[in-house]
């Protein structure tokens, strides 16, 4: 997910978005540690998304 795109949403839909992106992020990590991933770079772009999420919602919750 890009910077633009988290900048749009509201700040529900930030909350509900980072939710689901550290499911992902767990999914992902389980997944690897059982069975190594075709694409393991794919944890490190979610992991990306998430920190980019969290800093976006603490950004707003300052204001």
């Amino acid at each position: 997910m890009k910077q633009a795109e988290i900048i749009e949403l509201s700040v529900e839909e930030l909350q509900q978005k980072l939710a689901e992106v550290k499911k992902e992020y767990e999914d992902l990590k389980m997944a690897h540690s059982v069975t190594p991933l075709e694409n393991p770079l794919q944890i490190r772009s979610t992991r990306r998304t998430v920190a980019r999420l969290a800093t976006e919602l603490t950004k707003r919750e300052q204001q």
